[in-house]
């Protein structure tokens, strides 16, 4: 798949800081608040740190080192962005095929769709709907990111006028959905300054829609169903014309089109990623609402579950944006949570700053306790004492991301840490009792916190949300 005169960039475990160090100044010193330049080679070799805080490399004499070191830096599905200010969203930049070898950058964005043909009561409560759609999980907010304007009516009057009236009602970055140049363009007329990303452009209206995109300074979708070749063809012939900013879309097939889908995004991905086939290296584009117009009599329920099921299939197969119909939250809301869990980093644990946290007003009668810094285990906590409208103190340890029982069993949770924690938290000052309420999976660790650190423990249960029915038992009875 890659060709003869694709150029092969060096993969994340080829790169080394050696190679990084040797085109830096070596000057040592240290403005990029690094020790020295190897330390900051190998952070740059991690994508830790971007290169432009490398001061004296950014001077004239240094022009050629850094281009080399950008080429060799650069992530082999290229980064694009959609829409404009704090809302536009990031898609592509990916350095690596598989999870495992490096953490994944920009998480899929999730587009609902709307059409040209909905009454503007109907689009302002889609749009509404879209807008709050919210989830708070482990100390992230789960939501969509775009919208997919997509004309059903063929006319490009209305298509203009909903594509104002989406620009009116939201800031979100939109995709304007249409194989007519004619169309795309009166869309452009209402979002011209929207930065949107235009769908599509085929071997019929490339020339067309790439002047559009060129125009308005606009990234563009390649649409080639099921024919690599010709995708490939056709982004070559893109890039030659000027058009540097493409989405990929290789066609999105559901029933017994669904394994050549899926391969379809493997084979590209990993001709960017793995061959270095530069004419490949964009970001993917699915539209698993297909399921609703590609399911023959099949009822909306039928079309809902493959719709969610396609969704989840393109998310853990490299797909980079997802445009949708289905506005439940049964449906997004797991799509959302397999989003988080795929692009979260794989080398370090979800961890939340340790210290001391107040929930409610406690005052000097109220209950200490403490949990471990792990991400899902402080906001599971939280929510659990939260919800019950509890006032506590409660002490979350540092034990490197890791959750109660294994931390316990790792030496990471220990009573040493327990007391320190007590001391460094002041909260020996907020309070007049000396009782701490431990998780019953560190009941272990009692009798050694109790001589170590003078206070009183009361192990409590396993479960956090049984945390409020156990204080009310047995709180004020320790006594």
């Amino acid at each position: 798949m890659c060709d003869k005169g694709a150029k092969k960039k060096s993969g994340i475990g080829e790169l080394t800081p050696l190679d990084v160090y040797k085109l830096l100044p070596k000057t040592n010193c240290k403005q990029c608040g690094e020790g020295n330049c190897m330390a900051f080679a190998t952070k740059l070799v991690n994508r830790e740190i971007p290169l432009e805080k490398c001061t004296p490399l950014l001077t004239k004499e240094h022009e050629k080192p850094i281009e080399q070191l950008k080429e060799m830096l650069k992530p082999h599905v290229k980064e694009i962005i959609v829409g404009v200010g704090n809302r536009a969203v990031k898609i592509g930049g990916k350095l690596v095929m598989f999870r495992h070898e490096f953490a994944y950058s920009n998480p899929t964005a999730i587009a609902i769709d709307v059409t040209d043909e909905m009454s503007e009561d109907e689009l302002s409560k889609r749009i509404s709907k879209i807008e709050n759609f919210k989830f708070d999980y482990i100390g992230q907010t789960l939501k969509l990111d775009m919208i997919a304007v997509r004309s059903t009516s063929h006319d490009p009057g209305k298509f203009e006028a909903t594509v104002k009236k989406v620009v009116e009602k939201t800031s979100l970055p939109i995709i304007l959905c249409s194989l007519s140049p004619k169309i795309i363009e009166a869309g452009l007329m209402a979002a011209q300054e929207s930065r949107p990303l235009l769908y599509a452009a085929t071997k019929d209206n490339w020339k067309q829609m790439a002047q559009l995109a060129q125009t308005y300074n606009c990234p563009l979708t390649v649409h080639a169903p099921n024919d690599l070749a010709l995708m490939k063809s056709l982004t070559k012939t893109l890039l030659e014309y000027g058009i540097e900013d493409l989405v990929l879309d290789p066609g999105t097939f559901p029933a017994e089109g669904l394994a050549k889908t899926l391969d379809n995004f493997t084979m590209i991905r990993w001709a960017a990623c793995k061959e270095g086939d530069e004419l490949l290296g964009f970001p993917l584009i699915g539209v698993p609402m297909i399921a609703w117009t590609d399911g023959g009599e099949a009822p909306a329920e039928i079309a809902e579950w493959r719709e969610a099921c396609l969704a989840a299939m393109l998310i853990v197969r490299f797909s980079d944006i997802l445009i949708m119909h289905n506005t439940d939250g049964w449906a997004l809301l797991p799509l959302a949570f397999l989003r988080q869990n795929i692009y979260t980093d794989p080398r370090k644990p979800a961890t939340v700053k340790p210290g001391l946290r107040l929930f409610g007003t406690p005052d000097e009668n109220s209950p200490v306790m403490f949990t471990t810094n792990f991400a899902l285990t402080y906001y599971t906590v939280a929510s659990d004492v939260e919800s019950a409208k509890v006032k506590t103190y409660l002490l979350v340890i540092d034990t490197d991301g890791i959750a109660v029982d294994s931390a316990v069993a790792g030496r990471k949770l220990t009573a040493e840490k327990v007391t320190d924690a007590l001391k460094v938290s002041g909260i020996e000052g907020k309070v007049k009792h000396r009782k701490l309420l431990i998780p019953g999976k560190a009941s272990r660790l009692r009798d050694e916190i109790e001589k170590l650190s003078g206070w009183r423990v009361l192990v409590g249960p396993r479960d956090s949300v049984d945390i409020p029915k156990f204080l009310k038992e047995n709180w004020e009875k320790s006594s």
